[in-house]
């Protein structure tokens, strides 16, 4: 078994506009730093489209049909707010997202990969039950942790994110639910605002470790190793979905972490022992293309070294 990468050209089609950071050339400097020699062992898979039924898993059905009919013409954007924007590839952009993360906690339960990456945009933390928002639609990782527990039937499904950026929306879907964990290192304060040590779910069950601005390595893995690790471990998930952000990265133009490339293959080596090692990774942010490239690459060949 090895490591399958999930990823779909439709999720190039989504465009917020020119000047926007969550660009499409930010996946295909992924896509490109995963090409090399080093990487051929990966299993290759088209992301399929999620279904209706997938998506209303983390999100009500009328605002899964809301999104769905925005549909600009070729050459428009809409703006949902002031930070996200849907163009004509949009839809099917955030249809193959989110399924591309389904599709890789089905890869890992059926046993035919070790782990998975799904390599996908638009991002998804941001995206609230019933709001758009961060330049997120739908709620990726939270529709690949409840697809988990759907399909496959678990009971302790866990979603930790190590984005600069708090993951907003899927706290606010896991809080309330003592069979959900959400643990996040993130820059406060920042955009959204959320995530303070003091927000700890229904159940202990949220565990935020804000980090200061210009927090470097030391930081971030003492806040790891001492407060989330500990607890994702005795929460015991049989299923780990990854918010796989690299806008800590100290290049990073949208916040003032200042991580290192060698901090995300760490944090990765770390994680990949946890839930038996079924492990899904999905794509979340990342602004600078060189340092998302190199960034994504070392953590997806800690995933292929599991």
């Amino acid at each position: 078994m090895t490591t399958a990468l999930f990823t779909h050209p439709a999720c190039l089609g989504h465009d917020a506009g020119p000047w926007h950071p969550e660009r499409p050339d930010r996946l295909r400097a992924v896509l490109a730093a995963l090409e090399g020699v080093a990487f051929a062992p990966l299993l290759r898979e088209a992301a399929p489209e999620a279904t209706m039924d997938q998506l209303a898993l983390a999100h009500p059905p009328g605002y899964v049909e809301a999104i769905l009919a925005i549909r600009p013409p070729e050459g428009e954007t809409v703006a949902l707010d002031a930070d996200t924007a849907m163009n004509a590839g949009s839809v099917s952009a955030a249809l193959r997202a989110a399924g591309g993360a389904v599709a890789a906690v089905d890869a890992v339960m059926e046993g035919w990969a070790r782990n998975a990456f799904a390599a996908i945009r638009p991002p998804g933390h941001h995206a609230e039950p019933a709001r758009p928002m961060g330049f997120c639609l739908f709620n990726n990782a939270a529709i690949a942790a409840l697809w988990a527990r759907a399909r496959w039937g678990l009971r302790r499904v866990a979603v930790v994110d190590f984005d600069v950026h708090h993951g907003n929306g899927t706290q606010a879907m896991f809080a309330p639910d003592a069979g959900l964990f959400y643990g996040s290192s993130h820059q406060m304060p920042c955009y959204p605002g959320t995530g303070a040590a003091a927000e700890t779910g229904v159940a202990g069950n949220i565990v935020n470790a804000p980090l200061r601005p210009g927090a470097g390595s030391d930081a971030f893995r003492e806040a790891w190793a001492e407060r989330i690790l500990p607890a994702l471990s005795a929460f015991a998930p049989e299923l780990l979905v990854i918010s796989a952000g690299f806008d800590a990265h100290r290049d990073d133009p949208l916040a003032e972490l200042r991580l290192e490339t060698a901090d995300f293959a760490w944090i990765t080596a770390e994680l990949v022992g946890l839930a038996g090692g079924r492990v899904v990774s999905v794509l979340e942010g990342g602004y600078d293309l060189d340092a998302l490239a190199a960034a994504s690459a070392a953590h997806v060949r800690a995933l292929m070294a599991a």
